[in-house]
């Protein structure tokens, strides 16, 4: 039974308990209401919260941990001299998968059931012919081990999907009894269901830590792995990016990929702070209510647009336009579409609601009062607006644009479609550049061997871009805080 249909049948017990804990409470005091100690629904919640919320905890554990024991189990099976290292055994895992797979497809067939196991060889006509069919390919990579393996891996998994279906169904079972029998006009149902949701809140905020906590702990274990293979200081200090060297001090030099990455921001926040402010100022303080109305949510509607449609107009529209101005015959300072102004530029425009939304907030949180006693000494809106509402709201605003830079730092798909690829040291900002956040994708993909440093150095790129943004949201954070704690 898969997991959706368990989850089907544990929502409808529930439901069912709903009603019944309710209609047993009532029937316990003759149908008075003013005799129960909670209301009727608190009674049908208990029951509803008992029966479905064990379950759906055992099944998402389950659901989780099965993958991780079948998956072990059966790499067992695979001889340790057909595989290298990890990295290869998870390609050979992999194929293992895959051919499961289409083994599953191809069961209601009745074939693989009638053949035996003995029998299943890549050799196989029926085999080869089924799985062809569902479109899993038994070419030279795979052996007759992996074969095997891929028999035993459906049979495992098979196995733990009924021990889940009867298990989960059990503990959701064994709540709804449990709570109908304690089901009765004394019962604290709404204490219980208060606390239960309180537990059920508590998890959730949980989840969100630990998850928190899983990442910044593959990011250090990982980061470890590669400064036990790779010197950290030539990491920190080097001056050249080049992983295809294959080892050498000088191949895996972040400060290339440093630069790439301020330099970017840096053209990025020359174009979102000014707009982003002025648009700020002129909402909060010249609009009128009309205007704000409809203008507000239309430059927010920036902030929605995938970054991989900003990506697309860098590529074919600003770059393309900065190369036809700077390009020129005249000119000829710009070769190629690719470069760090028209990165810049377009992420510019992304960030210009970040900006311009913290900031009006930021100003619209300056009292009134500050405004009327500029103006009752005679001062103009725009005097007041330059040496009262600004310098009063100005460190949100440094907040707002320190939180617009960690967002710009942490970008990757307007960076690779429209900075290029190249990791170099050099203040022309019509040249191709790179970030620190596209050459984690680069390194990440592909083949490579995650036990290589060409591969775990993307982790320790990522805790090095981890550290940068995380400080400076919480220099932003603090300064929010304060200046939000001068006005409440």
């Amino acid at each position: 039974m898969s997991a959706s249909l368990l989850l089907l049948i544990i929502l409808a017990l529930a439901a069912v308990g709903f009603v019944i804990g309710r209609g047993r409470a009532l029937r316990s005091v003759q149908g008075d209401r003013r005799r129960l100690h909670s209301l009727p629904n608190y009674y049908g919640f208990n029951v509803a919260m008992l029966a479905f919320v064990p379950a759906v905890l055992v099944l998402a554990l389950w659901v989780v941990v099965q993958p991780m024991v079948v998956n072990s189990a059966v790499s067992g099976l695979i001889p340790h001299d057909s595989y290298a290292d990890a990295g290869a055994l998870n390609l050979i895992m992999s194929d293992v998968k895959r051919v499961a797979h289409g083994l599953d497809a191809v069961a209601a067939q009745g074939i693989v059931q009638k053949i035996p196991l003995s029998e299943m060889n890549v050799g196989n006509t029926d085999i080869r012919g089924l799985l062809g069919s569902v479109g899993v390919a038994l070419g030279s990579d795979v052996t007759q081990d992996v074969l095997n393996a891929a028999q035993e891996f459906r049979a495992k998994s098979a196995q733990g999907a009924l021990w889940m279906s009867i298990i989960v169904l059990v503990v959701a079972l064994a709540g709804f009894f449990a709570a109908i029998r304690m089901t009765n006009g004394d019962l604290r149902a709404r204490n219980l269901v208060e606390h239960g949701i309180k537990a059920v809140l508590i998890g959730a905020a949980m989840i969100a830590v630990l998850t928190t906590l899983g990442i910044i702990l593959s990011l250090i274990f990982n980061t470890i792995s590669f400064f036990g293979m790779f010197p950290m200081a030539d990491f920190l200090f080097g001056m050249t990016w080049s992983p295809e060297g294959r080892g050498g001090s000088e191949h895996l030099g972040i400060l290339p990929l440093l630069w790439g990455t301020i330099y970017i921001s840096i053209v990025a926040l020359s174009v979102a702070v000014p707009i982003g402010l002025f648009a700020a100022v002129y909402l909060s303080e010249y609009a009128s209510r009309t205007t704000r109305a409809f203008a507000k949510p239309l430059l927010e509607v920036l902030a929605g647009i995938p970054t991989i449609v900003y990506g697309l107009f860098a590529l074919t529209v600003v770059g393309p336009m900065l190369v036809g101005f700077f390009g020129a015959d005249g000119l000829n300072w710009m070769q190629g579409a690719r470069s760090v102004m028209t990165a810049g530029l377009v992420m510019g425009i992304m960030l210009i609601p970040f900006v311009s939304s913290l900031s009006d907030d930021i100003i619209n949180a300056v009292p009134q009062s500050m405004r009327d006693g500029s103006y009752g000494l005679g001062a103009t809106q725009s005097e007041t607006v330059r040496q009262v509402v600004l310098p009063a709201a100005l460190p949100g605003i440094v907040g707002a644009i320190l939180l617009a830079a960690s967002r710009a730092i942490g970008e990757t798909m307007i960076v690779v479609m429209g900075a290029g690829a190249a990791a170099r040291l050099s203040m022309n900002p019509f040249e191709a550049m790179t970030t620190v956040t596209a050459k984690i994708v680069s390194q990440l993909t592909g083949d490579a061997d995650f036990a290589s440093p060409e591969a775990l150095v993307a982790f320790a790129l990522g805790m090095t871009l981890f550290i940068l943004t995380l400080g400076l949201n919480v220099v932003a954070l603090m300064i929010v805080r304060k200046y939000r704690e001068q006005y409440e």
